[in-house]
C-alpha cells in the first residue's frame, strides 16, 4: 500500500495557525477585560456621558432654540470634539499615572502576554466610550434640536470620533508617564479645559481675540473640530491637513511615551 503523503508545511503551519490564535486571544482578552473595568466604573463613565450632553442640551438645544439649525449644528461638532477628548486623557493618563505608582505595569509585564495587550486595551476603551458621547448626542441633535443628518453625515461624524480620540490617548499616556497618580488629574484638567476653549469649543472661533484665535492651530482639538465640522457639510475647506497634523501629533506623543515607559515602567 502507499504511503500518503503528507506535505512538510503541515506540520509548521498548526503550530503558527495555533500561536496566532494564543496571541490574538490574549489582546481581545485584556481588551475585553480592559472595557468591562471602566464600563462597570460610575465615577468615569458618567462623567464622560453627562457632561457633553449636559452642555449640548443647555446651549445647544435649549439656549440656542431660536438661532437655527446651523448652531445646534455646530455645536455638535463642537461637543462632540469635548466630549471625546475626556476618555483618552483621563481614561490613559489618570489611570497609567495611577497603575505605575500601584507596580500593576510591572506584574503586567511578568505576565506571558503581548507587550502591546495593555496599551490596545485602554486604546478600544477610549474608542468604545468616544463612539456612546457621539451616539448620544446625535440622537439629541435629532429628536430634540430636529437638525437635520444624513446616514452619511452622522456615520462620518461617528468615525471621525472613534478614531478622533486617539491623538488625545497618545497624550493622556504621554501624560500617564510624566506625572505621579495624584497629581495626573489635576494637570490633565490644566490640559483638557484649558485647550477645549482655546480651540473654539466652547467660544466660535471668529469671536475669541485674535491673538487666541492665531494660536488655535497649536491645539490638537482644533484640528479635529475642523474635520468634526466637516462631516457635518459645515464648510471648513480642506481637512487633510487637520488631519495630517493629528496623526504626526498622536505618533509623536506614543513615540515619547513608549520610550518613556521603557524606562520609568
Amino acid at each position: 500500500m502507499n504511503a500518503v503523503s503528507i506535505p512538510a508545511t503541515s506540520s509548521v503551519a498548526t503550530p503558527k495557525v495555533m500561536s496566532t490564535r494564543r496571541v490574538f486571544g490574549a489582546y481581545l482578552a485584556e481588551a475585553r477585560s480592559e472595557c468591562l473595568r471602566y464600563l462597570r466604573n460610575p465615577g468615569f463613565m458618567l462623567p464622560i456621558m453627562l457632561f457633553p450632553t449636559m452642555f449640548y442640551l443647555l446651549f445647544g438645544i435649549v439656549m440656542a432654540k431660536h438661532e437655527g439649525a446651523d448652531v445646534a449644528r455646530y455645536l455638535l461638532a463642537s461637543y462632540g470634539v469635548f466630549g471625546l477628548m475626556s476618555p483618552g486623557l483621563f481614561g490613559f493618563g489618570i489611570s497609567l499615572a495611577l497603575e505605575r505608582d500601584g507596580g500593576l505595569l510591572t506584574y503586567k509585564r511578568a505576565l506571558p502576554m503581548p507587550p502591546g495587550a495593555y496599551l490596545l486595551g485602554k486604546m478600544l476603551m477610549a474608542m468604545l466610550a468616544a463612539a456612546v458621547v457621539i451616539v448620544l448626542l446625535l440622537i439629541m441633535s435629532v429628536t430634540m434640536a430636529h437638525v437635520a443628518l444624513t446616514a452619511q453625515q452622522a456615520g462620518m461624524l461617528l468615525l471621525t470620533g472613534v478614531l478622533g480620540v486617539l491623538p488625545f490617548c497618545a497624550l493622556g499616556m504621554l501624560v500617564g508617564t510624566l506625572i505621579k497618580g495624584q497629581g495626573a488629574p489635576g494637570l490633565l484638567n490644566l490640559v483638557y479645559l484649558p485647550m477645549s476653549f482655546l480651540s473654539g469649543l466652547w467660544v466660535p472661533m471668529n469671536q475669541l481675540p485674535g491673538a487666541l484665535q492665531q494660536i488655535a492651530p497649536i491645539w490638537p482639538s482644533y484640528h479635529l473640530h475642523r474635520v468634526a465640522l466637516a462631516a457635518l457639510n459645515m464648510d471648513q475647506g480642506p481637512v487633510m491637513g487637520d488631519i495630517a497634523v493629528l496623526i504626526g501629533f498622536a505618533l509623536v506623543c506614543f513615540f515619547i511615551a513608549a520610550r518613556r515607559l521603557r524606562r520609568v515602567g
